[in-house]
């Protein structure tokens, strides 16, 4: 019998059109298997799935995700140009970045005001906007 986790991993592969391989459902499951958003890292999803018995290489996150990403499961978000998180809540919203602990995490969406923004060069359209505020700890 399947576990309510495992079940909504299934379904969140099958909303993507993935084919549930043991890799992605093991990696589907822990990202939205209780049923709340998370931002990770690949390295972060990397230990949790080690922590959960499950054997999956860091190259095979990497893939993964970049897969999960492909069919609009997830989204990217690049901190300082080098550093990307991973975040399976995809409607457009801001985040926090927290310096101390390097932690990414949703910012009140409710609470931003873009008053304008430039228009784009010619021969080119804005595909996305991304709001990230970096915190320091005072």
């Amino acid at each position: 019998m399947q576990s309510e986790a495992h079940t909504r991993g299934s379904e969140w592969l099958e909303a993507g059109g993935l084919r549930p391989t043991r890799q992605r459902l093991a990696l589907a499951t822990l990202l939205v298997g209780d049923g709340c958003n998370r931002h990770v890292t690949a390295e972060s999803l990397f230990e949790a799935s080690r922590a959960a018995g499950d054997r999956v290489s860091l190259a095979t996150v990497y893939n993964t995700l970049r897969a999960f990403c492909d069919v609009g499961l997830m989204q990217e978000i690049t901190v300082d140009g080098s550093k990307s998180y991973f975040d399976t809540r995809t409607d457009d919203h801001p985040h926090f970045y927290w310096e101390d602990s390097q932690k990414l995490t949703d910012a009140p969406t409710e609470q931003l005001r873009l008053a304008s923004i430039p228009d784009a060069p010619e021969g080119t359209e804005i595909a996305k906007v991304d709001v990230v505020i970096r915190l320091r700890r005072v």
